[in-house]
């Protein structure tokens, strides 16, 4: 099975490039990994708001569970006569997440509020926009249209059981909701990884956390796909792949995406809707909300003149400061300072975050 394009579109970037040793699309899995974003996520929340333990997952490690998982499944599909590309399955999957803002959805959801009705603050558009203009200082990371398309489309809260490419090639610019579908094989399957990883690694945080035991998962989903991470993904992986060898579309058989919604609404009633979660959510608009007012009163008193931002007495100013100068050109034509706040704020950390709200709640000492 082929994808619906022509190769040159997939290769397609914003400025040409000469990969030389490295590759096309191995070339955009090192720029991604090198970028300032990617190293942010291993502060970023998965589920689990800033979590103290070392083992609780973060998005960094959502994002490797991704990849491989799409490397994985990819590798299975073109021993049964698929021509998919791993390298780029691998690059989308690294980069699907690097618009996430601090505390996870509940971030998202914050910022999308904020923002009002002049612009939407979706995760999959904003990791899109990271890539293109704002990583490097508002040079963007220059990846491929594969890559671009796969991280803008994945939407990984939509559970489809089949999905087949987009036949049609996008402006990325234009796209404004998540109604979108990957316009490669390579994309539809890092939109099925997402799920895939996602799901079972909740259930081992949860059970660290004592919101659930063991033992509290659906017995279908333990009978059939199993009680543990790893074999939720061996299961669902190798369903996958055996179910679509000889598809043109590709997804789940009906007895394994049975379990996966399963899955889903067991996780979203015990995890997700969790009490001690709900708390976590009211603090986290407290916080962000807090920021990005007081943000937004600096930046419309001071403006794009960076070099007042220095003589402010707040690190959280100077170091916003410092940001609106290595952003100036970008940020030229940018008439909105709620933009410019929400690009600032969606880039923190769970713990800068945190450390922000200290700096405007809590005296610093006198001496």
């Amino acid at each position: 099975m082929k994808n619906p394009l022509p190769k040159e579109v997939y290769l397609n970037r914003t400025r040409k490039i000469n990969p030389e040793i490295r590759g096309d699309y191995f070339r955009d899995q090192t720029a991604i990994i090198h970028s300032m974003p990617f190293r942010r996520l291993k502060h970023k929340t998965q589920v689990f708001f800033s979590p103290k333990n070392d083992h609780v997952c973060t998005r960094i490690e959502h994002v490797m569970h991704v990849a491989t998982i799409a490397k994985t499944i990819c590798l299975g599909l073109n021993k049964y006569g698929y021509e998919l590309d791993t390298e780029a399955a691998f690059a989308i999957g690294l980069g699907h997440d690097l618009g996430h803002a601090p505390f996870g959805h509940e971030g998202e959801y914050i910022l999308n509020k904020k923002l009002g009705s002049s612009h939407n603050f979706i995760h999959e558009i904003n990791s899109y926009r990271i890539v293109e203009y704002l990583a490097k200082n508002g040079k963007g990371l220059n990846l491929s249209y594969i890559v671009k398309d796969g991280i803008i489309s994945h939407n990984g809260e939509k559970f489809e059981q089949y999905l087949k490419p987009d036949k049609n090639i996008k402006n990325f610019d234009k796209i404004i909701n998540r109604k979108i579908i990957p316009s490669s094989y390579e994309g539809c399957v890092v939109r099925f990884a997402d799920k895939i990883a996602y799901l079972g690694r909740d259930i081992e945080d949860a059970i660290t956390a004592n919101f659930i035991k063991r033992n509290d998962i659906p017995e279908d989903v333990k009978r059939k796909l199993g009680n543990s991470n790893s074999k939720i993904i061996n299961g669902l992986t190798m369903d996958f792949i055996n179910n679509s060898k000889e598809n043109e579309k590709i997804g789940f058989s009906d007895e394994k995406y049975d379990l996966l919604r399963q899955l889903y609404h067991f996780n979203y009633k015990k995890i997700y809707l969790n009490k001690k979660l709900r708390a976590y959510k009211k603090q986290a608009v407290i916080i962000i909300n807090t920021i990005f007012d007081y943000l937004l009163e600096l930046f419309d008193k001071i403006g794009k003149n960076y070099n007042k931002y220095r003589k402010q007495n707040l690190k959280l100013d100077r170091t916003f400061g410092k940001y609106i100068e290595r952003m100036h050109e970008f940020y030229k034509t940018e008439k909105q300072s709620k933009v410019i706040v929400c690009d600032y704020i969606a880039g923190m950390t769970d713990l800068y975050v945190l450390n922000a709200i200290k700096q405007l709640t809590i005296p610093a000492p006198v001496f």
